[in-house]
């Protein structure tokens, strides 16, 4: 039974964070990320980007959308792995999909990717404890390999 209220809280962790992601909510990334959760974007046509927390975590975000008059981030499939050796932390894979529109222009276009997710479960719940992402493929053609790297 522990194992379906676990998925459920970090599926729920999930959606949270498509929520907070669509409205720019920033500030709300404190109650989603560890303070130190190390997270990696790798855009693949550009070099990677490395940061620390929430707030340099909403800043980039924040940055990279500032562009477009509509944003919107779907999570397309949730893979949760509870069965690790140690209760209180998890990982997931979380293919997703963003459609956009440049404030400029109004052309629409449609980015996917993959994270690769470690939860830890802190003070009663679960939280971000490092994420990882990729580029999949974007508008226009452009694909990329899955990452090799697993968990």
């Amino acid at each position: 039974m522990q194992a379906t209220v676990d998925y459920v809280a970090i599926t729920r962790l999930q959606s949270a964070y498509a929520d907070v992601v669509n409205r720019r909510a920033w500030d709300e990334l404190g109650g989603l990320f560890l303070a130190d959760a190390p997270v990696r974007v790798d855009m693949v046509s550009k070099p990677a980007i490395d940061l620390v927390g929430p707030v340099e975590l909403g800043t980039f975000i924040g940055g990279a959308i500032e562009r477009f008059e509509f944003f919107e981030f779907v999570p397309l499939n949730i893979y949760v792995d509870i069965t690790g050796a140690d209760a209180d932390t998890a990982r997931a894979r979380v293919f997703m999909c963003e459609v956009r529109q440049e404030r400029d222009t109004g052309e629409f276009s449609r980015a996917f990717g993959v994270y690769h997710d470690t939860y830890k479960q802190e003070r009663g719940r679960w939280w971000f404890a490092a994420r990882r992402y990729q580029s999949l493929a974007r508008s226009g053609g452009e694909v990329f390999p899955f990452p090799e790297e697993g968990w």
